[in-house]
């Protein structure tokens, strides 16, 4: 496994798996790596001939107020875990090397963020598309992967190869979850041990409007206000809980036979905000 830190040298080492006619799989992350990043390395290599991952704490998809300077950073334990993974190569850029002192241009999106996670986090998705845009254009992978958590942003992604005739293909990895459901982030680690026994609560309340909806009841939304305000009881305040529409991340009221659907719920628990997603086709 190879360590690189510049564009030139990724792209020099890139080139030569692309010479010897190998398929690039590309996991982009930004480290704290945990069992849910694993499963997209371990998907990958059934993609691709060769993987990279690249590690690097993306200051643009972060608000003013956001965790930017406490985000956890463990790259040499990153490295570690990475390596038992057979990748081949890793991109570990710092921020000057991705990011010039100003800005002229910005990726603007229509529509899909205006719910879900961008609804509360302006800027946030543009961030993302912003430093993935980059990613592809010094990778060049032929397949990138994304975890099935970050729903919201794999579909902006994906609309963002399309419009932009990226030729990459995209992957959804389903969501990694601890014993209880918890679905596993980088940010759990913010949890206290109270708040990591209270946590599965939102994992439990998705299951259980899915399980409702699938039995037949297709306008949830009194049922979604219930389990609310259960959420609320045992400590989380609500960001969003609600089901929306794969396809244009808008909300849903009525849902209709054949269509697919995500019900997605962010909360905050103490200071660690959980988001967590269940697909449904009906």
């Amino acid at each position: 496994m190879k360590v690189y830190r510049t564009i030139e040298e990724i792209r020099f080492e890139i080139g030569k798996l692309k010479s010897a006619g190998k398929k690039v799989g590309f996991v982009p992350t930004m480290g704290a790596l945990h069992e849910g990043h694993i499963s997209l390395i371990r998907k990958a290599h059934e993609h691709s001939d060769a993987v990279v991952v690249s590690i690097f704490v993306n200051p643009e998809q972060f608000g003013p107020n956001e965790d930017y300077e406490t985000y956890p950073r463990e790259l040499d334990e990153d490295l570690e875990k990475i390596k038992e993974q057979g990748v081949s190569l890793v991109f570990t850029p710092d921020r000057t090397e991705l990011y010039d002192s100003e800005k002229y241009l910005k990726i603007v999106i229509n529509s899909l963020n205006d719910h879900m996670c961008g609804a509360s986090r302006p800027g946030f998705f543009e961030g993302v598309l912003l430093v993935v845009n980059k990613l592809f254009n010094i990778v060049q992978p032929d397949v990138a992967l994304f975890g099935q958590k970050d729903i919201q942003q794999f579909q902006i992604i994906s609309r963002m190869v399309e419009e932009f005739n990226q030729n990459v293909e995209m992957v959804m990895v389903p969501i990694s979850r601890a014993n209880d459901g918890l679905a596993l982030s980088s940010r759990n680690a913010y949890l206290s041990e109270q708040e990591r026994k209270i946590a599965p609560g939102l994992y439990r309340s998705l299951t259980y409007i899915e399980k409702q909806v699938r039995g037949g009841v297709d306008t949830p939304a009194l049922m979604i206000s219930h389990q609310k305000s259960e959420l609320e009881a045992k400590g989380f305040k609500i960001d969003y809980l609600n089901m929306f529409s794969l396809k244009t991340l808008q909300p849903v009221e009525t849902l209709a036979k054949g269509e697919q659907y995500i019900l997605a719920g962010a909360v905050w628990l103490g200071k660690t905000r959980l988001i967590d997603n269940i697909l449904i086709e009906l």
